[in-house]
């Protein structure tokens, strides 16, 4: 996956998951553990992500934790626009703010508010552009928000060696099962 891996994914509603004590979020982030500690032990040095809810908090949150154990991990938290968030209620955009508190580096990939659908486009050109591999809990069989991020990095592996890894529906049911045996 290479030196710097741009993790996205299905939104937390779109997988209904409601809360962090939801059980679905438990067996997400041990699937996204699982895929990280992988590419940590083939050179992986940066998670960059966004900071829609779901699946891109989620894999900051793993990648965060697994700092303990593998320090030189860094992480970047990329927004399309200088006011993502800022119509998330009180609790939502805590927990943004609280993440880009903790990662290695912050920044939005356009200097204004939103603006434009423009500002967007150029968002997923910059994560495929500066990223050298690609991971997703995206399953195409359910499509999602997520599927224009995924396309763009489709697009990126057909000009240059980028890998992109989909984490499929049937991953989430073999992590189920893995962690319901392991406990």
């Amino acid at each position: 996956m290479g030196d710097r891996l741009w993790i996205s994914g299905y939104r937390s509603w779109e997988l209904s998951v409601h809360g962090d004590a939801d059980p679905k979020l438990t067996v997400i982030k041990y699937l996204l553990k699982n895929e990280l500690v992988t590419a940590l032990e083939d050179g992986l040095e940066w998670v960059i992500t966004g900071g829609e809810l779901g699946v891109e908090q989620w894999s900051l949150e793993v990648a965060l934790e697994l700092r303990k154990d593998y320090p030189q991990l860094k992480t970047a938290l990329m927004t399309p626009f200088t006011d993502f968030g800022s119509h998330w209620n009180e609790t939502n955009l805590g927990k943004l703010e609280a993440l880009q508190s903790q990662v290695t580096f912050t920044r939005a990939t356009s200097d204004a508010p939103y603006q434009q659908p423009a500002q967007l486009s150029g968002y997923n050109r910059f994560m495929a552009q500066h990223t050298d591999g690609a991971l997703f809990l995206y399953d195409t069989d359910y499509p999602g928000k997520a599927e224009y991020l995924y396309n763009v990095a489709i697009a990126e592996s057909k000009r240059r060696d980028y890998p992109v890894k989909a984490l499929s529906m049937d991953d989430l049911e073999d992590a189920a099962r893995e962690l319901s045996d392991n406990s």
